[in-house]
């Protein structure tokens, strides 16, 4: 069986990230459907926007289902995928985009923060 070039490439790129690059490219294809979402809203695409939608909150229940309970910042962050998941599911079925450029804001904060913790750690480790 022949396999696509490209396919081929991504698969080895997922199997061989951290778990950093992996939260970071989730929380990157999470901004990238919620700012698809948010403009779909502007043109009335309904069916762009129910799909973006869906993925997001797709990436929302990957993130909760990745939490590890024995950290307390597990907690917190449950707590905000919950937010988004509430927030994408109530904007999905009123059709209103009111709170997906604040979502978006918090979550590229969230992904700015673990970029940050990722770039000490690793600094931390290499002076060892």
């Amino acid at each position: 069986m022949l396999t696509n070039p490209y396919q081929a490439y991504k698969k080895q790129s997922i199997m061989t990230m951290t778990s950093g690059d992996m939260l970071t490219a989730l929380y990157d294809g999470l901004i990238k459907n919620l700012t698809r979402a948010l403009s779909s809203f502007e043109k009335k695409d309904y069916a762009e926007i129910n799909q973006s939608l869906q993925k997001s909150q797709a990436i929302l229940r990957h993130l909760q289902s990745s939490l590890d309970f024995q950290y307390e910042i597990s907690t917190n962050l449950n707590a905000l995928y919950d937010y988004f998941l509430h927030a994408t599911i109530q904007a999905n079925v009123k059709k209103s985009a009111d709170e997906i450029p604040e979502i978006i804001e918090m979550i590229a904060e969230l992904r700015d923060t673990y970029i940050e913790a990722g770039k000490q750690t690793h600094l931390a480790a290499a002076n060892k």
